[in-house]
Parts: structure tokens; C-alpha cells; sequence
């Protein structure tokens, strides 16, 4: 075991290193304090004696209050990903105000017998009578996965809106790699959670097994997430000679907006004539901002115009216009001697898998069963 827990201390702390030499954008910086926990702290618990959580209750409950800053530093990292102006400010810092209140309450008990007596992480010596406030903070440390885990899953279905609302192609930035990542790793964190509480409240299973699971499952969460933290690139980019504004969930509900009906219908005209005449959407990479800085609307207007006067989102509006772009090269004989993933990119999507999904969406048919219809 020891091996696992030193290969992910060196990945975490490699992986730093490789970040280091990218330019660093706010998810980065994130990332780099994560991992650099993560593989200090993993690192550490590798080479703690077998004796130190009996030998030494405070300092080992110290030790193990660390695990109240996984989750802070996993719904931060994803924050930053998901939203458009996300930046870390004095609000952040409250989340991890519950772990700094566990190490006060864990100093002072340091210097009271009384107090110091009551704490202790394994069982196999005499019960003592614990405080009530010792144990709080163990139901918070225990909480603070799962709860952090809850909170991650929220904002995935925050980005997911977001994306389609601001782009055409959800490949590679819809963070499904991070999705199933959170959720395996919440399910058994949560259930390894639930065997320490029992340990604790019962004395049942032994110390050895919920550390060594919590320590293991971490091992393969830290070489997962830097292996693709570092391939991860900004959703939101913004341009240096200008800002994107990107429509973000709650301002697609328009509160406050007064459009009229023949400004709506004017600006509907333009797009559809530009769409047509254009064909902007043969740009694999085409976004809500590009669109609407090519046709001189606000990208509030124009994303209200798509989602009232036409129903659907910005993602399912332009690639309506690809799939029926694909469906005309089908049908042109000039077009025979491309495959059907040369026609989908050549219609602007930029992978078969999206090209697949996005197709049967649409038609209800798979691109190579409407083929084998024509």
C-alpha cells in the first residue's frame, strides 16, 4: 500500500510542476494548492508509524481534520471552471473556516487535560467520556465530503446550462471527465465516511481499515485529477483585446427586459438571413459571443431571441443548421467520396461522437441509418 501512496504524492506534486509551465489561468492556480495538499498530505500519512493514531490522539485528530479541505478546494475548482466571473474573494475563505475552528478547539485541548482525554480517533484502548464539541467537529469533518460532493454535482448542471446556452459543441468542456470522477469518488468516500462513524459510535471494524481506505481512495482521486487538471483548458476564455460577455443561467430569464414584438421579429430576420447567406455554424468552435459580435446584437439580445422566438438553446439552434447542412452533402453526388465523418466535418462538427449524438438527436436516426436510407 505504502507504494500507491508514494506514486500519488510524486504524481501530485509532478503534476504542479507541469502546471507550473502552462500560462496559469484561475482554475489552475486552484489546482496547484490542491494538489500540493493532496500530495503533502498522502505523502505524510505514508510515513506515519503504525502507533501514531494511538499513541498520539491530538496530534493524529489534527491530521485527520485535513480531510475538511478536500472538499472545499474540489467545489472551488469546479467553480471556477463553471462560472463566467468567478473569483476568489473574502467568501471564499468561510469554507474553510469549519477546519481552522476544529485545530482551535484541538489547540486548546492540547493544553487541557480535561479536554485532551475526551479525544481520541481509535478504540482500542478504554473509552473515555468524549465532549460534546469533539464530536461535532468529527460529524462535520465526516459531513464535509459528501456535503462538498452534493454542492459539485449542483454546479455540473450550473456548466451544463451555461454551455448550452454560450456554445455550439460541448467537446471538451463539458467536464465529463470531472463529473464521473466526483460522482465514483463521492459514492465511495461516502461509504467509507459511514464505516469510521460506525467505528466510532460502535466500535466496530478496525482504525487501520478507514484510514487506509480514505488515504487509498484519495491515492487514485489525486493521480486522476492531475493527470487531467493539466490537459484542462478555460471554458470561459476570454479575449485580450475584448471582453466576451457570455449569458450565464440566471440572465436568460430577462427579468426587466422590455422587447417588442417587431424588434423581435427584426432581429430574428437578421439572423436567419445570416445564417443562411453566412454559414457561420461551419465553424466548429463557434460561440454565442462570436455570433453576436458578427451581427452587432447583444449577446443577452440575441440568446433571448433564440430561446423565446425559436424555444431552443443556443447549442441545439446552430446545430440544427449543421445537421441540415450534413443531410444536403448526403444527397450532392459531388460529396460521395467523403465518408460520413468527413461530411460532419466539413458541416462543422468536430468530432463523431458529438456528430452522432447531436444527429440522432435531432432526426431521431443515426447518421449511417439515414444514409442507408437515401
Amino acid at each position: 500500500m505504502e507504494y500507491v501512496l508514494f506514486i500519488a504524492a510524486f504524481n501530485a506534486l509532478f503534476s504542479v510542476v507541469l502546471i507550473l509551465q502552462k500560462q496559469k489561468a484561475l482554475h489552475d492556480k486552484i489546482l496547484i494548492l490542491w494538489l500540493l495538499y493532496l500530495g503533502l498530505y498522502i505523502g505524510a500519512y505514508a510515513f506515519l508509524p503504525d502507533a501514531f493514531f494511538t499513541d498520539y490522539p491530538v496530534l493524529s485528530t489534527a491530521f485527520i481534520s485535513l480531510l475538511m479541505l478536500h472538499g472545499p478546494f474540489l467545489y472551488l475548482y469546479i467553480r471556477s471552471l463553471a462560472n463566467v466571473d468567478f473569483k476568489i474573494n473574502k467568501r471564499e475563505f468561510y469554507h474553510f473556516f469549519p477546519y481552522v475552528l476544529f485545530n482551535l478547539f484541538l489547540l486548546a485541548a492540547s493544553f487541557s487535560p480535561e479536554l485532551s482525554k475526551g479525544i481520541r480517533l481509535d478504540h482500542v484502548t478504554q473509552q473515555h467520556d468524549t465532549s460534546l464539541l469533539f464530536d461535532l467537529f468529527l460529524i462535520l469533518t465526516a459531513l464535509s465530503g459528501p456535503v462538498y460532493f452534493l454542492l459539485s454535482i449542483r454546479l455540473f448542471k450550473k456548466l451544463d446550462a451555461n454551455i448550452l446556452n454560450n456554445f455550439s459543441t460541448s467537446e471538451p468542456i463539458d467536464l465529463d471527465w470531472l463529473r464521473k470522477l466526483v460522482l465514483s469518488f463521492g459514492a465511495i468516500w461516502t461509504i467509507l465516511i459511514i464505516f469510521a462513524t460506525i467505528h466510532h459510535i460502535f466500535h466496530l471494524f478496525s482504525w487501520d481499515f478507514c484510514t487506509n481506505g480514505l488515504f487509498l481512495s484519495l491515492s487514485f482521486f489525486v493521480i486522476l485529477i492531475g493527470y487531467f487538471g493539466i490537459k484542462q483548458r478555460e471554458i470561459f476564455i476570454q479575449s485580450p483585446d475584448r471582453k466576451l460577455e457570455y449569458v450565464t443561467e440566471p440572465k436568460t430569464k430577462y427579468s426587466g427586459v422590455v422587447l417588442g414584438d417587431t424588434e423581435a421579429e427584426e432581429y430574428l430576420s437578421r439572423l436567419k438571413d445570416f445564417m443562411d447567406v453566412q454559414k457561420p455554424y461551419l465553424n466548429a468552435s463557434l460561440s454565442l459571443p462570436d455570433l453576436a459580435d458578427k451581427l452587432h446584437i447583444p449577446p443577452y439580445l440575441l440568446s433571448r431571441i433564440v430561446n423565446e422566438r425559436l424555444n431552443v438553446n443556443f447549442f441545439d439552434f446552430i446545430n440544427q443548421y449543421r445537421v441540415a447542412h450534413v443531410k444536403t452533402l448526403l444527397h450532392d453526388p459531388k460529396y460521395n467520396h467523403l465518408s460520413l465523418l468527413g461530411i460532419a466535418l466539413e458541416s462543422g462538427f468536430n468530432t463523431k461522437s458529438a456528430f452522432n449524438r447531436v444527429f440522432k438527436k435531432i432526426t431521431g436516426q443515426t447518421p449511417s441509418d439515414f444514409k442507408k436510407a437515401l
